[in-house]
């Protein structure tokens, strides 16, 4: 019998996830699965119950929460042959979205029950995982206008979490109108940059903004490399245009978008800038490094998301 870690976030979401867990335990039960349950405390308790469960060879840890929580659950996992069931139930959750899975609101109670469903016999499959200065990201680590928007906005309460998008937005363009963007020095796998920058991201996965947006429509989550996007300009204007540019697609032949595919990159700045590492404010600094870490997470996958996989198992 397999064994598996149901670990969820009980201030993930808008709507408490707890009382609907009794449900998942008796999918997964059926399927096969002996489950044990434990709820985060927060982000350094969910990483180490998770290097716990694989250092206790569970076949599986699903993670109830945000991408924040699959995040912190991924530092754990690093490395094991422990996979990473994703079961979204957070804000956003662009990961699952980009895996067709939606999330669970109280107008799709049921979508945590299909999810189940979907990943409880899905063949784990291997993906690539970024970190930046050692830290682990499954999505995206940016700098600049992204990272400072963040750092306002979380944490948040449950009830700006009921008007998330506006509240983003809103956040972003106030943090936009003082923010007149920083110069970087930028070093990926032997090609070098310096300009003026409104932001600076490295992404894993194909959405941005939220999920609204395609950035790289050519990623695949087990190529070896991460896309490195730079976006110049300097004030609320050239914020608005890269936001409307990459909701069109017009980011993708823009001059001032440039896209470095990279394995390893190096950020530098003359002055400390903010990080976020999807969608958490993380320690900032002078430097960042990035680096993509070929397949090193075993993450369940339904069958219709294996398009984002360049060699599917």
């Amino acid at each position: 019998m397999r064994r598996g870690l149901l670990l969820y976030n009980p201030a993930a979401g808008r709507l408490s996830v707890r009382p609907y867990l009794g449900r998942v335990l008796r999918i997964l039960r059926a399927a096969g699965w002996k489950m044990e349950v434990d709820v985060t405390l927060n982000g350094r308790h969910a990483a180490q119950a998770a290097r716990q469960a694989a250092a206790e060879k569970f076949e599986a840890v699903f993670a109830v929460g945000g991408d924040g929580t699959m995040g912190q659950v991924t530092s754990g996992l690093l490395g094991s042959e422990t996979a990473l069931g994703i079961l979204p139930a957070g804000t956003t959750n662009v990961l699952a979205r980009e895996m067709g899975m939606q999330s669970f609101e109280w107008h799709r109670w049921w979508a945590l029950n299909e999810n189940t469903r979907l990943l409880a016999n899905a063949t784990p499959q291997s993906i690539d995982v970024g970190l930046c200065n050692d830290q682990p990201f499954l999505l995206w680590a940016g700098i600049g206008l992204d990272a400072v928007a963040i750092r306002r906005l979380e944490p948040r309460s449950r009830f700006f979490k009921y008007i998330s998008v506006p509240h983003y937005f809103a956040t972003t363009v106030w943090s936009a109108a003082f923010w007149n963007g920083m110069d970087l020095r930028v070093i990926a796998d032997g090609t070098e940059v310096d300009g003026h920058f409104l932001l600076a991201v490295s992404t894993n996965i194909r959405h941005y903004v939220g999920g609204m947006a395609v950035i790289s429509p050519n990623a695949y989550l087990d190529d070896g490399l991460m896309d490195l996007w730079l976006l110049s300009g300097a004030n609320v204007a050239d914020a608005f245009r890269h936001f409307f540019d990459m909701l069109a697609g017009r980011h993708l032949t823009s001059d001032q978008a440039r896209c470095i595919p990279f394995r390893s990159a190096r950020i530098e700045s003359d002055l400390p800038f903010s990080i976020q590492m999807d969608g958490e404010p993380m320690l900032g600094g002078l430097c960042a490094e990035i680096v993509s870490r070929p397949r090193a997470l075993k993450l369940l996958m339904p069958s219709h998301a294996l398009n984002l996989l360049q060699s599917p198992v």
